[in-house]
């Protein structure tokens, strides 16, 4: 017979024997048959009527007479029955069951599945390969059968030790074709995952309905109740029969989660009765950010696109112009920091203009998930409810960054110091960025870090380590790893201090001085003493000067422009954009200029100029490392040539924004060559190009502000990544006049 790897690769007229034709299996049958009409599906069930109705509705093709004559024709055996009906039915047909004839199943408790099949054959065949689909509904028997029930569900595979990698190759592809999503865990690991997400509810479900329908009031009770309680007891609508087996073939695991849960609701009662409040909003809080924070992980999703899977692209047409006063979203570096510093302050810190952005959202989280209460954001508020420098408690599993270098590194520093051992991780673009840049200053210190393969994430980082003050002379200007040392110097036993060989971002030492702990300052060197405490307070989060960036260049280039960007942090180690623009000729007056919370602000006004290219000073590089990506643009508009040198940071961003912003300026006709540091940009004529932004957020926004002089139409492949720091940034586009719309894709 052909090799069970064939089946699914060159669909050949093959038997599937489904044993159990009721939702599950029946849909399974019509799912495979759709996505492979050359498969030849026979069916089984207990129930006549059940095996006329298959045939009828032509969920199968042939019914078999009994168990035997299915096994003895059957390449794949798919088992759809209760768990505990499944020994007595391999009984029957095992002796008619080739070597070769791969069996799996759908069965939820996969440890009492596989003892079931070991006991009935007396060993476990090595083409036996046990499945979970995590899919279902509320209708049952063969006529609810629905071939697209599996489509963007999620499919467990349990392999145990020694099965035939070619029989869970044909299984994951067989499930793969109904359009699951095929993973694959261990089945102890299966057991107690499911115990916790799917079992311990449908219990908690069926005694919540049962108790209430006991009560004298129940008819009220059911009749008045709202839409929340429909949803959560749904489920105790679900077989009672299949569940009784459930709870009998998995209790050590449900009760491991039921003793788990009980301990949670007896913090609950006591925080109740004790009226504490804090408390409860950290169990409440920590709850709804948690629901929607691991929902996004599991489905790769953005925190402000909810449960979405689909990509973003703009389409930019030539023209339009940039008027009017807007303001940006918030620092984002302000924004990280206030959440680290505000977590680690005693006392309750505000905030206000949050940036409601990924990579801020990702360290919100974090500190959520290391116990710390936060309420909001909402509309840019947050309060911060501060453990104390010595208050955070060790998270339930590895930390996610998401796309967030600055959340990854300045944690880093932060967490060398705990007592605790956590993990943190990243999504696929940061999951490439190098790490060892902050983790060996902290080996210096006595931290313990480990980074993954070339230095990069996961970061791994070992709790209880008895850190030492140092002074370290920062190789390369880097403000993220400044920081992180600083952070760590909180910890560290004496005194910690940096040099840096070129200004870069302060926005550390404003704070830490401003939460109370004092950063002395002396040149290019930054030094603290360990031993002090951070006091709660309040900050207003000024607007993201790296944000204005786009539309302070969009306004120099584009004809007929005046715009004014309101209440932007003039931070001096951040003003670089402003002044690289104006020695190009950029037209820009700063209004109304006051300091709030220790940062400068003001209202930037930029009418169109005539640009020209300039050598960029390389003290000005660090300055505006991240804005480069729209100077570009500017320089491309630019009469003559612009140089950058110094500036191989950018080649280790989100992207390689070099080579990539190099990439799009030739797609676009522009004469741009890229160097080791940097690029030099002869201005000209922009066309018309389809340019892909390499999941960097800063990439996608700068070629839309090309659009405002491009002769053609751009498309931005992977927008919507700019949800990581400037999630309202088309709307704001948009209003001032640029052509610009979003298209899902």
């Amino acid at each position: 017979m052909a090799s069970p790897e064939k089946i699914i690769q060159t669909l050949p007229v093959e038997n599937i024997f489904v044993v159990g034709l009721g939702l599950i299996g029946g849909s399974f049958a019509k799912a495979v048959k759709k996505a492979n009409p050359d498969l030849h599906i026979i069916g089984f069930d207990r129930n006549p009527d059940e095996m006329e109705a298959a045939l009828r509705l032509g969920v199968i093709d042939e019914i078999a007479q009994d168990l035997p004559s299915g096994a003895q024709r059957a390449h794949v055996i798919m088992l759809s029955v209760p768990v505990k009906a499944m020994n007595p039915v391999l009984r029957e047909m095992r002796d008619f069951v080739a070597d070769q004839t791969i069996i799996t199943d759908v069965g939820s408790v996969k440890g009492t599945v596989i003892d079931s099949v070991a006991d009935a054959f007396g060993y476990l065949p090595r083409c036996f390969v046990p499945g979970h689909p995590i899919a279902g509904s509320e209708k049952s028997g063969v006529a609810s059968a629905d071939a697209s029930l599996f489509v963007k569900h999620k499919i467990i595979i349990t392999p145990p030790p020694g099965v035939s990698s070619k029989a869970v190759n044909s299984i994951r592809k067989l499930w793969a074709s109904t359009g699951a999503e095929v993973l694959a865990m261990s089945p102890a690991y299966h057991d107690q995952v499911l115990a916790s997400t799917s079992h311990l509810p449908h219990l908690l479900a069926f005694s919540l309905v049962d108790t209430l329908a006991r009560e004298d009031q129940s008819l009220d009770i059911f009749r008045y109740a709202a839409g929340g309680f429909r949803d959560f007891t749904r489920i105790a609508a679900s077989d009672p029969t299949m569940w009784h087996d459930i709870f009998l073939t998995n209790t050590r695991a449900v009760m491991r989660s039921l003793e788990h849960f009980e301990q949670g609701v007896q913090r609950v009662k006591e925080a109740i009765l004790n009226q504490n409040s804090q408390e409860m909003l950290g169990i409440f809080t920590r709850a709804k950010a948690a629901r929607e924070h691991f929902n996004r992980i599991l489905d790769g999703t953005p925190y402000l696109k909810p449960m979405t899977t689909k990509n973003l692209e703009y389409h930019v047409k030539p023209g339009g112009t940039a008027q009017g006063s807007i303001r940006v979203p918030g620092d984002k570096s302000v924004s990280h920091r206030s959440i680290m510093l505000g977590a680690l302050a005693k006392g309750i810190t505000e905030v206000e203009g949050f940036l409601e952005g990924e990579d801020a959202l990702s360290t919100l989280q974090a500190f959520r998930d290391m116990g710390v209460v936060i309420e909001g954001p909402y509309d840019g508020k947050v309060k911060i409810y501060g453990a104390g420098l010595h208050g955070l408690q060790a998270p339930p599993g590895p930390l996610y960054m998401g796309n967030s270098g600055t959340s990854m590194r300045l944690l880093c520093g932060l967490l060398a110091g705990q007592d605790f051992d956590v993990t943190l991780t990243g999504d696929e673009s940061l999951s490439k960025r190098p790490m060892e840049r902050v983790a060996k200053p902290l080996r210096d210190m006595g931290a313990v870090i480990e980074t993954g393969e070339g230095g990069r994430p996961p970061v791994k980082i070992k709790g209880g380590q008895s850190l030492k003050g140092i002074h370290y002379d920062l190789p390369m200007a880097s403000a993220q790893v400044k920081s992180c040392v600083l952070l760590a110097g909180l910890y560290a036993e004496g005194q910690t201090s940096t040099t840096e060989p070129a200004p870069t971002r302060d926005h550390t030492e404003r704070m830490l001085n401003g939460f109370g702990y004092e950063v002395k300052i002396e040149g290019a060197t930054a030094t603290l003493q360990s031993g002090g405490s951070l006091t709660a307070t309040k900050i207003d989060v000024p607007s993201d000067i790296s944000s204005a960036a786009f539309f302070m260049v969009a306004a120099s280039i584009a004809p007929d422009a005046d715009l004014t960007i309101r209440h932007v942090g003039m931070n001096p180690t951040r003003i670089g954009v402003i002044n690289i623009l104006k020695a190009m000729g950029a037209n820009i007056e700063l209004l109304n200029e006051k300091e709030v919370g220790g940062e400068p602000v003001a209202d930037i006004r930029v009418q169109s100029a005539q640009l020209k290219g300039i050598h960029i000073p390389e003290d000005q590089v660090p300055l505006a490392i991240d804005e480069f990506p729209v100077l570009f643009i500017a320089a491309a508009c630019a009469e003559g040539e612009t140089i950058l040198t110094g500036a191989e940071e950018l080649r280790v961003k989100e992207s390689d924004r070099i080579q990539v912003m190099a990439d799009g300026l030739i797609d676009l006709g522009i004469d741009a060559k890229p160097t080791p540091d940097g690029m030099v940009i002869k201005g000209g004529e922009m066309g018309s190009a389809t340019v892909v932004s390499h999941g960097d957020h800063r990439i996608a926004m700068s070629f839309t502000v090309a659009g405002l002089r491009a002769k053609g139409d751009i498309v931005i492949k992977g927008a919507e990544h700019v949800a990581t720091s400037f999630p309202n940034f088309v709307e704001l586009a948009q209003q001032v006049g640029m052509n610009i719309t979003a298209q899902e894709v």
